[in-house]
């Protein structure tokens, strides 16, 4: 077995026992890259003398006994919206073509003190605006599994890079399902935490009170341990929240007797595609064979969660951009005359498509005579979502549902319809806006050999059910494939 196929457990364990060094991960990777890179286009920036030279000083941290940790050696790629000192953190946009970080984000900063190598930064959309990493200034990602579709998006690089074997883990960021949807379009486990246990210190801020970050990996057990490494009350962070326990290795148990499983039907609507609703009954059926109480139910406000999540995200996005405008960092348009016209310019030239329609849609919904109609309507909306949550959550400890209404589509179909794009996120809003986590697993491949994801959402601080599931769909479809 390459090294690159192993999971970042596993690779652990061989640097720990002395059969691998770290140093022998990190140029495994770089080959990988390399080899890789010309036709996926999952990085943006990567640095293998810096890579290497950490590796050296964590192997003799490793060897020295320094470093205990189970991931210790490991490489990882990060997202380019978290900021990682002497690095370039270009969130995809040409308005950070040249910006370099004079600190890193605290999820960064906890990847190293874990003895973790960071190997580059991965491609995604436009300050995080997109489904499928086509908005990157910097050019699409490819999906691994078929190079004619998108690997989903935001974090379509992260994904796409665990996907294909160039990390071995990497964190992502989920603002509306970010992480959980490539996840699911690339064949890869990712989780998006409670709202507020990963610091978001360091993270640029696409909408504020919808981001988090969390890991992208090969399967349940590699996510669990990055979660446990990234996860801490970080006080720079005025959401971060203190948690009593942060042991979620310890929820994978293959055992589902206590657990109550819901699938919401109404989530089985006329677009989704029927490969994929067989294969959530299928994972329903199984968790049910393990012992799990399983039912279907009616989801309500299922209907309101894409236009609140877009109202809200973009109005946060309008006031989280205008920061950008070429005098404190970043790119400045040379032609302008005048302050006001250099913001102007900056800003036409800065942007991306996409980045400039939800910077004007949100500014439009805070705007005096439509905040009401609009804005505060939506707040409205996501509280009573949260409410519903609630309500569902009193009877279930785990929902089963699509991490996406389809499987990866071809490059440049999305753009065509921005419409269509919005509309794939519509299995992963409402855990961003009711701050919930969620995972996604894949599970099958469709008859075109494309992988498709399944969903588990928890409720607030229960990662661990959801965890605890997902590794018992893992486990036994692993030991099906057998």
């Amino acid at each position: 077995m390459e090294i690159t196929e192993l999971t970042a457990a596993a690779l652990g364990k061989k640097i720990k026992a002395g059969e691998l060094t770290a140093e022998d991960a990190v140029r495994a990777s770089y080959e990988k890259i390399r080899r890789l890179e010309p036709v996926l286009h999952s990085f943006i920036t990567i640095d293998e003398e810096n890579a290497l030279s950490q590796a050296k000083a964590v192997q003799h941290k490793i060897e020295s006994k320094e470093l205990t940790g189970p991931l210790a050696g490991v490489p990882v790629a990060v997202k380019d919206n978290l900021c990682t000192e002497g690095m370039r953190t270009t969130c995809g946009s040409n308005m950070l073509k040249q910006f370099e970080p004079c600190y890193s984000a605290t999820a960064v900063e906890r990847l190293k003190e874990a003895g973790m190598i960071v190997l580059g930064k991965t491609n995604m959309d436009e300050f995080a605006m997109g489904s499928t990493t086509e908005t990157s200034y910097f050019g699409a990602t490819h999906n691994p599994w078929n190079l004619a579709h998108v690997p989903g998006g935001s974090s379509g690089g992260s994904c796409a890079a665990v996907a294909s074997g160039e990390c071995f883990c990497a964190l992502g960021s989920d603002t509306g399902g970010s992480i959980r949807q490539p996840s699911a379009f690339c064949g890869v486990t990712g989780l998006k935490p409670t709202y507020g246990t990963v610091s978001r210190y360091g993270l640029i801020a696409y909408a504020s009170s919808l981001d988090q970050i969390g890991p992208v990996a090969k399967d349940v057990t590699d996510c669990a341990m990055l979660l446990e490494v990234i996860a801490a009350y970080d006080s720079k962070d005025s959401t971060s929240i203190p948690r009593e326990h942060y042991d979620f290795i310890r929820a994978l148990q293959e055992d589902a007797a206590h657990l109550r499983v819901g699938i919401p039907v109404n989530y089985f609507y006329k677009g989704l595609d029927p490969e994929i609703k067989k294969a959530v009954l299928e994972a329903g059926e199984l968790l049910g064979k393990k012992g799990a109480f399983v039912e279907e139910f009616q989801l309500g406000l299922t209907d309101y969660a894409i236009s609140s999540y877009y109202v809200i995200a973009s109005a946060e996005a309008s006031s989280n951009l205008a920061r950008f405008d070429g005098v404190k960092y970043g790119y400045r348009a040379k032609e302008g005359e005048t302050l006001s016209e250099m913001y102007r310019k900056t800003r036409a030239q800065g942007f991306g498509s996409e980045v400039k329609r939800r910077i004007m849609l949100g500014s439009f919904v805070l705007s005096s005579g439509y905040y009401d109609a609009y804005y505060l309507k939506a707040l409205q909306a996501r509280a009573l979502i949260k409410q519903e949550f609630d309500r569902v959550f009193a009877s279930y400890d785990v929902i089963l549902s699509p991490a996406a209404p389809t499987v990866a589509p071809k490059l440049g179909e999305s753009l065509k319809d921005p419409m269509q794009m919005y509309l794939s996120d519509i299995y992963t809003v409402s855990a961003n806006l009711a701050g919930l986590p969620g995972i996604s697993l894949p599970w099958k491949q469709n008859a075109k050999g494309l992988p498709i994801g399944v969903q588990l959402l928890g409720d607030c601080f229960q990662e661990k059910k959801i965890l605890q599931a997902a590794y018992v769909l893992e486990q036994s479809r692993n030991r099906s494939k057998d």
